[in-house]
């Protein structure tokens, strides 16, 4: 089973909408997924604007994709370049790091991730 960035299972990320490179609702990788889907992020419409910005609109539904578009406050899978390049912009969403894949650690340090930790309001 795909451990997260603590070396425990790999929990959910999100399955409304489902997400994932293999739209299993897990940010679980492979050699196909080029893009490194692992950052299971909380959407925000500043995130949402900015890699809309950088050629990824990932707010406008694409039916034939069975894609419904994304939201703020939906959860989602990222490319862990992607979530990078919007920190570095000031634009990174919150992630839960309980589902985000350990292969993000080759890109993005656990300190930094950590920073940006979702905690659920309780």
């Amino acid at each position: 089973m795909a451990q997260n960035v603590f070396g425990e299972n790999l929990i959910t990320c999100s399955t409304s909408p489902m997400t994932g490179f293999y739209r299993n609702g897990c940010c679980e990788t492979g050699e196909d997924d080029l893009g490194t889907h692992t950052v299971c992020a909380q959407m925000t419409e500043e995130f949402l604007s900015f890699t809309k910005s950088k050629g990824n609109d990932l707010s406008t539904p694409i039916p034939q994709y069975d894609f419904p578009g994304l939201k703020p406050g939906d959860f989602w899978c990222l490319c862990a370049l992607r979530w990078l390049e919007a920190y570095r912009s000031g634009f990174a969403p919150k992630v839960k790091l309980e589902a985000t894949n350990e292969a993000t650690l080759r890109i993005i340090p656990l300190e930094i991730l950590l920073k940006h930790a979702y905690k659920p309001i309780s």
